[in-house]
């Protein structure tokens, strides 16, 4: 008796599970929309109402069954489950189904909603013992599908069809909560510290990145630089130092055609070649001497001879030029400087 009201109440739309009773058949009805009115005249199923006008006989048409054809929402009682690794876990959930077929689930089960509540719990039961604890908070979705999946081919014959189903509460047991805080912080401590080797590798990466680009930069901005000295204060330099030579050099050659501008010029690469054999030892260890190095006349004399020798050519070239016959000749440079020799010593 208290099963058959049970099952009235269920079946019925919610406003008639509130008042537990049936529609009375006065011939004429209206059923509401989402709603299926299962009819049995004389203790036979006949049809099933459409919502909108019905009309029936009185006395020997029934209203049996009222179906509600809207989603209807289930809350599956708290349970205890075993894991794969032998962990005690108390789980509830939500079930959402909806009635397909009024036939079915008129006269295909007794009692709908306890037989699918006892399915959706020996199917999460079933389901929790094939996944390890880790692997029942990462695979929440996976294990609501594997359990609606269930219950659709168990209950396909019910004319009722399970929507989704949904874990709302997973309780741990307090101790296996502790060593999964215990792990939790341990692996945040893992990965900070990866993180800090990770930044400290990057850091050195970037610092050494940075010194290289600099030192390129560096030898960059200095070949450029000796390059422009080289194009720019070089070659002016050295242009200015060839311009001053040539000048040079032309003074020279114009000093040199003057008078007695040879003996000047024997006497300067005399007293060059003295000075030059002065400094031989100061420099190096390694000294060349000449055969006869005490006899210093011999030794202006051997550079004014080759002097002499030089400047041959151009004095064949100048003997136009030469004095007159009336004026004095001069002595010779080479006699010269033999006679002030002997007269020094």
């Amino acid at each position: 008796r208290c099963q058959q009201l049970k099952r009235s109440a269920w079946l019925a739309s919610a406003p008639h599970r509130l008042n537990s009773g049936l529609p009375v058949n006065i011939g004429v009805l209206f059923v509401p929309q989402q709603e299926a009115w299962v009819v049995e005249r004389m203790g036979k199923f006949h049809r099933i109402l459409e919502p909108g006008l019905n009309f029936l006989i009185p006395l020997l048409d029934r209203i049996r069954y009222v179906q509600s054809l809207k989603e209807i929402v289930i809350n599956v009682p708290e349970q205890s489950a075993v894991t794969l690794d032998n962990v005690t876990l108390q789980i509830d959930g939500v079930l959402y189904l909806r009635v397909m077929d009024p036939y079915k689930a008129s006269y295909g089960v007794e009692d709908p909603e306890y037989a699918v509540t006892q399915l959706a719990q020996t199917t999460m039961r079933s389901e929790l013992g094939k996944l390890s604890l880790d692997r029942v908070f990462r695979e929440r979705e996976s294990l609501n599908a594997s359990i609606v999946d269930a219950i659709n081919q168990a209950s396909d014959c019910w004319g009722i069809r399970c929507l989704r189903y949904e874990i709302k509460d997973i309780h741990v047991p307090p101790r296996v909560k502790e060593s999964m805080q215990m792990q939790v912080e341990a692996e945040r401590r893992k990965r900070a510290t990866v993180l800090e080797s990770e930044g400290t590798r990057e850091s050195a990466i970037n610092v050494a990145e940075g010194q290289k680009q600099a030192q390129i930069l560096a030898s960059e901005a200095e070949k450029a630089e000796q390059i422009n000295k080289a194009a720019g204060r070089e070659a002016n330099a050295m242009l200015v130092k060839a311009r001053a030579k040539a000048e040079a050099i032309q003074l020279l050659a114009a000093a040199l055609a003057q008078q007695h501008g040879s003996a000047a010029a024997s006497l300067s690469v005399a007293e060059q070649y003295v000075s030059a054999f002065s400094k031989l030892a100061k420099d190096s260890n390694t000294v060349l001497l000449p055969a006869n190095t005490g006899d210093v006349t011999n030794m202006v004399a051997q550079a004014l001879g080759i002097y002499t020798t030089l400047t041959k050519p151009q004095a064949v070239k100048t003997h136009d030029k030469m004095p007159s016959a009336h004026e004095d000749p001069q002595p010779p440079p080479t006699e010269a400087l033999k006679a002030e020799d002997g007269s020094s010593s």
